[in-house]
């Protein structure tokens, strides 16, 4: 894994990050991640069939997927699950899943306080 310096080079490496090419004023040209390998993207979509016992990355699969659609999901996730691998081989970590709960009351919260935000007000925690 020294071959490459960070994570994010290692996403890149795998075809899962957007291209970035700009050309004057008209913005990107190519902001699509190209074709990565199909075995990254099976990953990803593995990861919604995780009914049995609910799993974080599945979660989070099943949210980015009605707010970004499938393919954009796919490769959002194809991209967390290859940081993810990266930090278990590099660094020895060890996967430990939180749980759906964790990650679905960490966003509820998130959630109301924005709204609570937007309104004038704060929340605070009894």
């Amino acid at each position: 894994m020294s071959r490459w310096k960070t994570e994010s080079h290692f996403a890149s490496w795998l075809g899962l990050c957007p291209d970035n090419r700009i050309s004057g004023q008209s913005g990107a040209r190519q902001g699509h991640a190209p074709g990565s390998q199909p075995r990254c993207q099976r990953a990803a979509t593995g990861c919604q069939h995780t009914h049995p016992k609910p799993q974080l990355p599945g979660t989070q699969y099943r949210r980015l997927h009605t707010k970004l659609g499938a393919p954009k999901a796919t490769t959002a996730m194809a991209h967390r699950l290859a940081r993810l691998v990266y930090r278990m081989l590099k660094y020895g970590q060890a996967y430990v899943d939180k749980g759906t709960v964790y990650y679905e009351n960490g966003s509820a919260n998130n959630k109301s306080r924005k709204r609570a935000a937007k309104v004038g007000l704060q929340v605070a925690e009894i």
